[in-house]
């Protein structure tokens, strides 16, 4: 069986390692384990550039109409609330 080693670690970062480990009733060798295999189990994570996936994005908020057309239009569609009386104050 290969070894690991890592050196340099963060004592933040190695101390919420222990603390998961502890937690799980595991070794830290055991819980390092646990991650890389659970990591390295999801393969589209690696496929996923966020940059590309942002561009695919692009003009998808594409609208014909102006801003004035379309706030008009959110307002037009709003169902207005219970919760505000007919002197359209909050919880009168």
């Amino acid at each position: 069986m290969a070894n690991l080693q890592v050196r340099d670690i963060d004592e933040k970062l190695y101390s919420s390692l222990r603390n998961l480990a502890t937690n799980e009733k595991r070794s830290i060798s055991q819980e390092v384990i646990y991650i890389l295999q659970k990591y390295l189990s999801l393969p589209k994570l690696f496929n996923v550039n966020p940059t590309d996936e942002f561009l695919l994005l692009s003009g998808s908020w594409d609208d014909d109409r102006n801003a004035e057309e379309i706030i008009k239009d959110i307002n037009d569609n709003r169902i207005n609330s219970a919760r505000f009386g007919s002197n359209n104050e909050l919880f009168d």
